[in-house]
This record gives structure tokens, C-alpha cells and sequence, in this order.
């Protein structure tokens, strides 16, 4: 079976709602999956925006979720399950869509990885750089969700 992810807050492709961003509580909508291959030993997880005006943005970097772990509650805070690397707000765990006003919309994808490695051995805090390289050879499955977002 394919790995799949869902968002209970939002339908895929569909609008975020305001709470999941900055013009709300700027809290982490609650993320299920199941499937993924056999072999499966942990799971990162990677939120980005892509039409940022700066290049791609992080929102959501976290790694070394334990293979058991199928979930993640909304408002979910670093240190509650896996290991949290620093977002491009320069903060560790969850940073809402925050798209410049005017800017039109932009689409926020979740993307999660099944990984044949218990661990990535990355401490604390890295950076987008650092997870995709360790990321590299490990990956044995992939899910993504989309969700958009504009500023008024």
C-alpha cells in the first residue's frame, strides 16, 4: 500500500484556514498517514512554499519520527515526537503560511518520507540543506498534501 497523508483541517488542494497560519493562532494542523513500504525504520516530514518571492521557504522541518508514529496532533510542538529542525523563520517546529500581502496565493506542501534508517544522525536544528542531504539514499517513500493560502 501507498503511503498517503491527510489533513483533517483542509481538503487537498483547498484553502488553509486562517487558524493553521500567521494571521491566525499559527498552530500545526493535525497530519495522519498510512501505508509505506516495507522496511520502513522512521519518518521526516517537510512543509515548504515554493512561491515565495525569496526562492523556496520553510515552514515545517522534522525528522526521525519513529516508524510506530502515524500522527501528529494539531498543535503539535517540537520535543512531542521526533527531532525538529530550525524553519526559515529561524525557529524549531511549526510556522504557519505567511505570504507577503499582495502576493497572491501560494501553495504549502506537506511532504512526508518513509526512510529506511532509524535515524538521520542530524542533531537539533538543522537546515533545510542538511535534512535534504541526509535525506539522500533513504528515502523509500513518498506522500504529499497542498494546501493554499493568500494575504489580503
Amino acid at each position: 500500500m501507498a503511503l498517503q497523508l491527510t489533513i483533517e483541517a483542509f481538503v487537498e488542494g483547498a484553502v488553509i484556514p486562517k487558524q493553521y497560519t500567521c494571521d491566525g493562532a499559527d498552530r500545526s494542523p493535525g497530519l495522519a498517514w498510512s501505508g509505506g513500504p516495507a522496511g520502513t525504520r522512521s519518518f521526516a516530514l517537510i512543509m515548504d512554499d515554493p512561491d515565495a518571492p525569496v526562492g523556496t521557504w520553510n515552514h515545517w522541518l522534522l525528522y526521525d519520527l519513529p516508524a510506530e508514529v502515524h500522527e501528529l496532533p494539531e498543535g503539535f510542538r517540537p520535543g512531542d515526537a521526533g527531532v525538529s529542525g530550525l524553519n526559515d523563520f529561524g525557529k524549531p517546529g511549526y510556522g504557519g503560511p505567511c505570504p507577503p500581502a499582495r502576493h497572491g496565493t501560494h501553495r504549502y506542501f506537506f511532504k512526508l518520507y518513509a526512510l529506511d534508517v532509524p535515524s538521520l544522525g542530524l542533531k537539533a536544528g538543522a537546515r533545510r540543506a542538511e535534512l535534504d542531504q541526509a535525506l539522500h539514499g533513504h528515502v523509500i517513500g513518498e506522500a504529499r498534501y497542498m494546501g493554499k493560502y493568500e494575504r489580503k
